[in-house]
């Protein structure tokens, strides 16, 4: 069931939308119940849609479809490092192979402490910044090195 903080948000989203058009506020309910799960259970999910009143399946098609949503749990903190041509073209490779090793883990894989998850990720329209990554959705990082990196993950720890 979804908890009163959690309505409380929900409800502040659908304000912005026309009484008639509750479907609109699909993206922020999904981003705010993964915020206070961690992630998007099917069980999240039916929940939003009954919620604000729409199809699960149309739920699940949105979830589903943005990568930003996480289907499956991520640990504590999710690191998206972007691999696309202005980050790749400024060393995002080894940015992501000093994670996978200081992590041990590969793309989409939690570590074994649970702590940290490593996805690849799409163009976060940064490029001047490049490489970079961005932790949980919404701390980004930009200008990376594997020591910027390291100092990171350290203040997660």
């Amino acid at each position: 069931m979804l908890s009163p903080q959690i309505t409380e948000k929900i409800d502040y989203e659908l304000t912005k939308y026309p009484a008639d058009q509750r479907q609109a506020a699909v993206m922020s309910a999904l981003r705010i119940v993964q915020t206070e799960r961690g992630w998007l259970s099917q069980e999240s999910m039916s929940e939003v849609a009954a919620y604000i009143g729409m199809p699960e399946i149309a739920v699940m098609e949105v979830a589903s479809f943005y990568n930003m949503y996480d289907l499956a749990p991520v640990g504590k903190y999710k690191i998206s490092v972007c691999t696309n041509i202005s980050c790749m073209l400024r060393n995002s490779d080894e940015i992501v192979d000093h994670l996978k090793h200081k992590l041990g883990v590969e793309f989409n894989q939690v570590s074994a402490d649970g702590k940290f998850c490593l996805k690849e990720a799409e163009c976060m329209g940064a490029c001047g910044g490049a490489p970079l990554m961005i932790i949980n959705n919404h701390s980004m990082h930009e200008f990376l090195t594997p020591a910027k990196v390291d100092a990171i993950l350290d203040e997660l720890k």
